[in-house]
């Protein structure tokens, strides 16, 4: 990594504090409800993908436990945040207020925020199988939004969005359960690259999910103007593992 990077990096600090968020006035069903949303048993492809990941180990810039920390923790606070939280909020909130235009044009920013034909690919992909998911479950009511679960191309947040409504989450519990599904898909890949071991991958997803309630907040707070966030050396290697000479990770 270069050095104005990983001194951004390195301010970013997370302290062990108690947890206390909105769920605990939720009851089993809607807990069941969350881990099944973030499982890694959920079939849309999420594995499948490293998110540039595997082309940043290529070229040296991940190596250790610690600098696969940072990575992740950089791309989450400044890209995650900054795009898909806040969306993810707007996405949610349009949905209960019965806005599906707002819900139609949200998605579209999420898709133009993607930087490399990989990040899209990602995307469309894994929002299109949580679509067809939704649209085969039992017991949700989802014929309001068949046009929406129909759509040519509809981002994996706007699913995900979907889902925590229909599911009957609130959108701090859907912004954690995306978080940890990002986390969870980014540990797992780097278990598999740097390679770490599983004791190690327990300790990043440990230290790494005690940053997600700072995230959320900050994620909350953008403005619509200021939604979107450009981090160059995530696009090129997202763009650049299209061509890398092995991979294990789809492209």
């Amino acid at each position: 990594m270069d050095m104005l990077t990983h001194t951004a990096m390195s301010k970013i600090r997370v302290t062990a504090t108690p947890m206390t968020s909105s769920m605990e006035n939720h009851n089993p069903l809607q807990l069941n409800r969350l881990l099944q949303l973030c499982s890694a048993n959920l079939p849309v492809g999420g594995f499948s993908f490293s998110q540039g990941l595997e082309y940043a180990v290529e070229m040296g810039w991940v190596t250790t436990a610690e600098s696969t920390k940072d990575w992740i923790s950089f791309n989450l606070a400044q890209s995650v945040a900054h795009t898909d939280l806040a969306l993810l909020n707007r996405l949610y909130k349009s949905l209960a207020s019965h806005d599906l235009p707002a819900f139609i044009r949200w998605d579209q920013h999420v898709l133009a925020c993607r930087e490399s034909n990989e990040l899209l690919l990602a995307d469309v992909a894994m929002g299109k199988a949580l679509m067809r998911l939704l649209k085969d479950l039992q017991g949700i009511d989802t014929p309001p939004y068949t046009d929406l679960i129909g759509s040519k191309e509809v981002s994996f947040v706007s699913a995900f969005a979907l889902a925590a409504y229909l599911f009957g989450l609130d959108v701090p519990s859907a912004q954690s359960g995306f978080c940890w599904a990002y986390i969870d898909n980014q540990v797992a890949a780097a278990t598999k690259l740097v390679p770490l071991g599983q004791t190690q991958g327990q300790n990043l997803l440990f230290e790494l999910t005690e940053q997600v309630a700072q995230v959320i907040e900050q994620a909350n707070q953008i403005e619509d103007d200021n939604i979107g966030a450009s981090l160059p050396r995530l696009a090129m290697a997202s763009a650049w593992h299209e061509t890398q000479y092995t991979r294990l990770f789809r492209s």
